[in-house]
Formats: C-alpha cells, sequence, structure tokens
C-alpha cells in the first residue's frame, strides 16, 4: 500500500526542515513537499536523484521555481538543504 510519510530533520546550521514524503509502488520514498522557516515548497520535479552509503540526496524544483539539494541520512532518518540556488540566473538556471 501506498503511504505518505512526514520526515522531520533538524541541524544545527539551520532551521527545521520538514519532508513530506510518499511512498511509490516500490517502496522507494519521495520527497513531495519541503517547509523551512516558515516556508512550504511543493516539489513540482525531481531532476535527479543518487545514493551513497548512509545517505541519498535528490535534485529538486520546487514551485517557488528554486532549485534544492536535499540530502536525505538514512541512519537518522534526518533531512538537510545542501544547496539552493532561486534558478534566476542564466548560467544556474535549468531548462524546463
Amino acid at each position: 500500500m501506498n503511504d505518505p510519510s512526514d520526515k522531520t530533520g533538524d541541524t544545527d546550521r539551520g532551521p527545521v526542515l520538514r519532508v513530506n514524503c510518499y511512498a511509490g509502488h516500490r517502496a522507494d520514498t519521495e520527497p513531495r513537499h519541503l517547509q523551512f522557516g516558515g516556508r512550504a515548497v511543493a516539489v513540482t520535479e525531481i531532476i535527479d536523484r543518487w545514493l551513497d552509503p548512509s545517505h541519498r540526496y535528490f535534485k529538486l524544483r520546487g514551485d517557488d521555481g528554486g532549485i534544492y539539494l536535499l540530502r536525505h541520512d538514512t541512519i537518522s532518518d534526518s533531512w538537510e538543504i545542501s544547496l539552493y540556488d532561486r534558478g534566476c540566473r542564466s548560467h544556474t538556471c535549468l531548462e524546463p
């Protein structure tokens, strides 16, 4: 059964990041919504994803036009924003 889940990450480097996820038919969790610093961002596209032994990474486009690189620590089940780009400069803009 496909169950949504709500994951919260807290780091010493910034505000609490809440990531609402959805587990698909293979039980792989994908971020759907982000909440941090009073902002709510819906994920409009998962641009890329990759794994390392203890982390999962997601490169996302938000409904605010921003590009987010999220890191999910699979051991502690915590999330953090590793990179954010507003996507408004020509040399960093990702074409849809």
